[in-house]
């Protein structure tokens, strides 16, 4: 067994190997950023190595560095986690060059699935089903839009080595064609440094369900059932769950067998999933269920797996990765329950699901005996701007769907998060939708209801009472502890405010039945109308942070602060009309315009690229560009001023 290991990621996977290897007596060694000097992975490990500067470029994704902190702590074995270099065949076949053990599958596994066109190929040999499409080496403009038009739109591109939603577009008319493909070979490139695709048939009402499976060095292939994973915005996964909703015994054996195949056939071993695309139209079916690609690594979503199996698949890994055959037969493993996972981001849904960096002033996911949370971050700890921004996963486990859906809900409901912002309310709105609870789900779900899933939440009349009666209290009680000072220098407590402590803490507002309170909330004006009798403020869920308080509602904290009676607006400035900010902290990746370009409300005028994702900055009306202060490759901080758009004249309107 190996009895040194380390860990080539960050985050919560990095935490969650450790726990792992810890329970198996395996020391671990962390490897680290310079912005993750103080990170839980870093703090959670028996031996530190620090690699680099922040960008992952620099870092996490240098192989020589990795295998070098290897050889310096004398770890015997690499585990690649997910995301970074857990799928570079190339790392893999360095790490056993160097007399290290991989964790994960042979370098020729990884690269006989790593590229899609091929990989589909080799499905195809294998007798293992797959979606119509182009596959070809001809990659110009000309054939991809002539091959396109043969499949019938909607179309979707895909990047030939791709995966987390990278690289992906669905597009509906040959009209759009041209520029999402130019969009997609960029990401592609950017993301993978391959800018090659392929096109398939877009799947009405398409649902995502992939299959875990194992093999190992003795021949062995076993599969863990499968895992739902249609709950999806841009691609990315939102919400996994194991097993998947109707699914019936005999298309669970179709789907999991053909996954065996597909194992088979690359030799594959450790953890894998094969991922498939459904056609639900007529509920699941197995002439209906089609190959998409092969995820050669552990997945960000395993937990479901583990949790209805009772199977830790990272010692699996580990097992099998010193030379053991896997723990248990295929007739040993059983679905107990339902599991369902939520992925837990810093990110503001309201704005766009822009990122959201800082310091967690307040950071509380207590599961208790009620759930499973996987994370990487404690209160007081930095979201950083530089990497993926999930903070956490949220699990539930329970002996059917419906128990496991309202476990999850009461968990992420519980959320106290301040002032990081966090999707919390979005998964809760999507867990509860009426699709997505009676299991009438697609990939297009989110995307459909969107606006309603984002919508801000308010505080209700209930909290906003709440919040005043707490803000006044405090005020109370500062004022009745600060003495007053007689002309001889001596000191009392202030008459004055014990009577204004006792009406507050008493049961009458004297002679203002219906108090109004002036408030902001979250920087808005807004106020609270105080009732006799005046409600018990430990009613609501609500903290203090500093001067102010915060309600805590749904997994979104609210900041209450007094305002002056006479004050009405928010005090706080925004840019000037016109004035495009950074959203956030990133690197200009395309610049369209130039100054004196004459510009129509919504046409985009630069790409900016921050925490793995590319955002759009559109004009806001028709105008000119007046002033442009951004570049190409350029680096920027949030609220910079990227460039002015002077409105168009209305003379002559």
């Amino acid at each position: 067994m190996i009895a040194k290991l380390l860990i080539a990621n960050r985050g919560e996977i990095a935490c969650r190997i450790m726990r792992t290897a810890r329970a198996m007596d395996i020391a671990t060694v962390a490897v680290y950023s310079d912005a993750d000097a103080k990170a839980l992975h870093t703090r959670t490990a028996d031996e530190a190595v620090h690699i680099g500067p922040s960008p992952a470029a620099e870092s996490y994704l240098v192989g020589e560095k990795i295998i070098a902190a290897a050889k310096e702590t004398g770890a015997e074995a690499i585990h690649p986690g997910y995301g970074f270099l857990s799928e570079n065949a190339d790392f893999a076949q360095a790490v056993i060059d160097a007399g290290l053990i991989w964790v994960g599958p042979k370098p020729e596994s990884i690269r006989a699935m790593g590229l899609k066109d091929a990989a589909k190929e080799r499905m195809i040999a294998a007798g293992v089903p797959v979606t119509p499409g182009y596959l070809g080496e001809d990659q110009s403009v000309e054939r991809l839009t002539k091959e396109a038009e043969a499949i019938g739109y909607p179309v979707l591109i895909k990047a030939v080595a791709g995966g987390g939603g990278k690289g992906m577009r669905k597009v509906d008319a040959a009209s759009d064609f041209g520029a999402a493909l130019e969009s997609c070979r960029r990401e592609a490139k950017a993301s993978f440094g391959n800018d090659e695709v392929l096109l398939e048939k877009w799947i009405t009402s398409p649902r995502h369900i992939e299959v875990q499976v194992f093999g190992d060095s003795h021949g062995n292939v076993v599969h863990l059932f499968e895992r739902d994973c249609s709950l999806q915005r841009r691609h990315q996964k939102v919400i996994e769950e194991a097993p998947a909703p109707g699914m019936d015994e005999a298309t669970r054996a179709e789907i999991c067998a053909a996954a065996v195949r597909a194992a088979k056939a690359v030799d594959y071993e450790g953890a894998g999933t094969i991922e498939f695309i459904a056609d639900a139209s007529e509920g699941l079916r197995a002439d209906r269920i089609f190959f998409m690609e092969m995820n050669t690594r552990l997945q960000v979503e395993h937990p479901v797996t583990e949790e209805i199996t009772g199977v830790d698949l990272v010692e699996w890994q580990l097992r099998v990765a010193s030379g053991e055959p896997i723990p248990l037969k295929q007739e040993e493993l059983s679905v107990n329950g339902w599991a369902i996972e939520a992925r837990l981001y810093a990110e503001d849904p309201v704005k766009g699901f822009l990122p959201s960096t800082g310091r967690l002033e307040k950071f509380d996911l207590r599961p208790g005996r009620s759930g499973r949370v996987e994370s990487a971050v404690e209160m007081g700890d930095q979201i950083s701007p530089f990497y993926d921004p999930m903070i956490a996963k949220v699990i539930a486990h329970a002996k059917d769907r419906k128990n496991a859906l309202d476990q999850l809900t009461w968990l992420l409901a519980g959320a106290k998060i301040w002032p990081v912002k966090t999707n919390a309310q979005f998964l809760i709105r999507s867990i509860e939708d009426t699709d997505f609870e009676s299991g009438n789900l697609d990939t297009g779900l989110i995307e459909r209801k969107l606006e309603g899933l984002v919508a801000p939440i308010r505080p209700d009349d209930e909290e906003k009472r709440a919040g005043a009666l707490n803000l006044l209290m405090g005020q109370a009680f500062h004022q009745m502890l600060s003495p007053a000072y007689r002309p001889d220098g001596s000191r009392e407590f202030r008459p004055d405010a014990r009577t204004k402590l006792s009406t507050m803490l008493g049961f009458r507002l004297n002679s203002e039945p219906n108090r109004r309170i002036p408030l902001f909330v979250d920087g808005e004006a807004t106020e609270a109308v105080l009732t006799e009798p005046i409600l018990n403020a430990n009613s609501v869920d609500m903290s203090r942070y500093g001067d102010e308080w915060l309600v805590l509602s749904g997994g979104v904290a609210h900041r209450f602060e007094l305002a002056p009676t006479n004050e009405r607006g928010t005090g706080h400035a925004s840019a000037a009309d016109g004035a495009i900010l950074a959203p956030m902290p990133g690197k200009v990746i395309a610049v369209d315009v130039a100054e004196g370009d004459a510009v129509t409300a919504g046409q985009r005028l630069m790409v900016l690229e921050a925490m793995k994702m590319e955002h759009a900055l559109t004009a806001p009306f028709d105008g000119t560009v007046t002033e442009l202060a951004a570049s190409e490759g350029g680096q920027v901080q949030v609220e910079a001023v990227l460039c002015v758009v002077e409105p168009a004249s209305e003379e002559g309107q």
